[in-house]
């Protein structure tokens, strides 16, 4: 049996200024006592596309699907958080993207067809620009962390560069998640 990899395709965010923002919010959130999970500043990123498990031959067909994406490097304003499925049910905590949004989900469609010619499923749940910034494991004080959200939601958190889309590896471990990358594709501005 052929090694398997978890994996997707995303942008770093590398930018201390607004990685020092959201870990600042995270501090207000773990302050409601709302049984979390964050996402440790290193491992934040836009995902562009969940690939799941994947075998070690697939990254450099992945990696060519990659490659033919037409983009340039582009801004993205991270603005805003909110919750999924929703506000009301929190599952996912994350922090919302207006400029750079349409960009992103051209990738994404860029990206679809191909993927489904190398066998992948649709991602039946669509593409939502987001970064994941914790886990909601518990219902404990959820009208606490509803309330917190709500002071948010309209919070900006800055722009970032989104420069090199990466095809991430996703090894979990108890302590959570190590992300490293597989392979990427840098286009020139």
């Amino acid at each position: 049996m052929s090694e398997t990899v978890r994996s997707f395709i995303a942008f770093d965010i590398n930018d201390d200024e607004v990685l020092s923002k959201i870990t600042d919010l995270q501090k207000f959130l773990i302050e409601t006592g709302a049984d979390l999970k964050l996402v440790e500043p290193k491992n934040i990123h836009i995902t562009v596309r969940f690939l799941g498990n994947i075998r070690l031959g697939m990254v450099e067909k992945i990696y060519e699907v990659m490659k033919n994406v037409a983009f340039k490097p582009f801004n993205v304003r991270i603005h805003g958080i909110g919750a999924f499925p929703k506000l009301r049910y929190p599952r996912v905590l994350w922090a919302g993207i207006t400029d750079g949004a349409d960009k992103l989900r051209n990738i994404f469609n860029q990206l679809e067809p191909s993927l489904r010619g190398l066998g992948f499923a649709p991602d039946t749940r669509g593409f939502s620009p987001h970064l994941t910034i914790a886990r909601v494991k518990s219902g404990r004080n959820k009208m606490k962390l509803i309330d917190c959200i709500s002071k948010y939601v309209d919070f900006n958190f800055g722009i970032v560069r989104a420069e090199c889309l990466r095809l991430k590896k996703s090894q979990l471990t108890p302590k959570g998640p190590i992300y490293s990358t597989l392979k990427e594709f840098c286009p020139q501005a």
